[in-house]
């Protein structure tokens, strides 16, 4: 069963293309990663699928359902950019996404700030980037949504921080019951989560491939794929 699907969908920025004429379906159950050079399209798939945007021409079905507001509460997105209140501490920053989402959940967002090693009483204003990615993380996967989005998780980040939020995506995920979706320009570090790549450029997705098959026909790893797939990621 396929969680989303995009049927002819073009979308353009002022006349400018950013996906153009994409077809291609994912199924439930995995996680996925997007995967291109800058100006892709990468991003606008993702807010697509997200129903923050519209596409020109074309269908986005998402959980079998049209792209828009009414998926909001099965679809958990998790922006490149901060979408914090910064005068909030970390405390009130989860009771703020408790109050606003009827499927977080307030005993796993606890339980994350713990493994992130985040204090509740920190003001987020006062939290390093490495420490704002963490909370991002922990608001983003405490939601039961079906369908979890994350536009560049790992972007910015020390290595240690990104270890950590790898950790916590193997960690706090239920594959039985969520998928998730997510651009990265962090290939290796990633792939031991991934089941499936998407390659995208100029706004086209040249191949869908199974992790497994890239390793087990190919033999090699999947840096090394993209780059025959895509030829860069810069």
């Amino acid at each position: 069963m396929s969680i989303v699907k995009f049927a002819n969908v073009t979308k353009k920025y002022y006349g400018k293309v950013a996906l153009d004429n994409v077809n291609f379906e994912l199924p439930a159950g995995k996680v996925v990663g997007l995967i291109g050079p800058n100006g892709s399209g990468k991003s606008t798939a993702l807010k697509l699928m997200a129903g923050l945007i519209r596409a020109n021409r074309g269908a986005v079905t998402v959980c079998g359902k049209p792209a828009g507001r009414r998926i909001s509460d099965e679809v958990a997105f998790l922006s490149e950019l901060d979408t914090f209140y910064s005068f909030f501490t970390v405390k009130e920053s989860i009771n703020f996404y408790h109050g606003q989402y009827k499927d977080f959940d307030l005993a796993k967002a606890e339980q994350m700030l713990k493994f992130m090693q985040l204090k509740p009483e920190a003001r987020v204003k006062d939290l390093s980037k490495g420490n704002r990615g963490r909370l991002k993380i922990a608001l983003t996967l405490a939601r039961r949504a079906k369908l979890i989005l994350m536009d560049e998780p790992l972007s910015g980040l020390d290595p240690i921080v990104r270890e950590l939020i790898i950790k916590s995506l193997a960690s706090f995920i239920d594959l039985e019951q969520q998928t998730v979706i997510m651009t990265t320009h962090e290939v290796a570090e990633i792939e031991p989560l991934l089941d499936m790549v998407v390659a995208i450029r100029d706004g086209n997705v040249l191949k869908i491939e199974e992790i497994d098959n890239i390793r087990e026909e190919y033999n090699i790893s999947l840096v090394e794929w993209m780059k025959k797939v895509i030829g860069h990621l810069d």
